[in-house]
């Protein structure tokens, strides 16, 4: 009896663990989606030039929301930015696309997106829906790109992707401390929140 009732503890203090890694992993990544706002942009396909002109797309809107975009501290402020220049922002994405020999249509949505996780050197983003701008290029069937225009972290060098300090500080004034550390620290017990919420989301 005395076995019994030892695994019968064992078994309640293990769900109670679980129940509340879950709790506090849902809860962190409520607060991630209330202050990221996604930058999503899709290809035509994975052709090697399709992929090229992506990317070119991608530094012409980049270049212009870093000028519209600066002095906006809240996700709300930078979705509104987006929502009043969004035929700006799509003439710049045609005229890219145009400019370099291609005759792609480009369509715009802002809107609630699901994502899978990214890992991106030192920082990662958990599964799950996202607000977003997406751009979609031609057919959009190839392989994606995204950043963050809030925090304004849209990495152009995407090879390494890891954070400078600057950026970091970026993050930690606009992330509350447990959602940075979810998406950027290495300890082991964040390794598994971010595991279990990664887990529940990409169900």
């Amino acid at each position: 009896m005395k076995i019994k009732y030892f695994l019968l503890i064992i078994l309640l203090l293990a769900v109670f663990l679980i129940l509340n890694l879950v709790s506090y992993s849902n809860y962190v990544f409520a607060g991630l989606q209330d202050n990221i706002f996604r930058l999503h942009i899709l290809a035509n396909s994975d052709s090697e030039k399709d992929q090229a002109l992506k990317l070119c797309v991608r530094d012409s809107v980049i270049d212009y929301m870093e000028k519209i975009n600066s002095g906006s501290k809240t996700k709300e402020e930078t979705i509104k930015v987006v929502s009043d220049n969004l035929e700006e922002i799509k003439k710049i994405a045609e005229d890219k696309i145009q400019e370099l020999g291609f005759n792609y249509d480009v369509n715009l949505e802002i809107g609630n997106f699901n994502f899978p996780t990214k890992y991106y050197g030192n920082i990662s983003l958990p599964a799950g829906n996202y607000d977003a701008l997406k751009i979609n290029i031609g057919e959009a069937q190839g392989q994606n790109w995204w950043c963050s225009l809030f925090p304004p972290l849209c990495f152009i060098d995407i090879s390494s992707g890891y954070l400078e300090d600057e950026d970091k500080e970026i993050l930690e004034k606009n992330l509350s401390e447990e959602e940075f550390m979810l998406i950027s620290s290495s300890s082991p017990d964040i390794k598994l929140k971010f595991k279990i919420l990664e887990l529940l989301n990409s169900k």
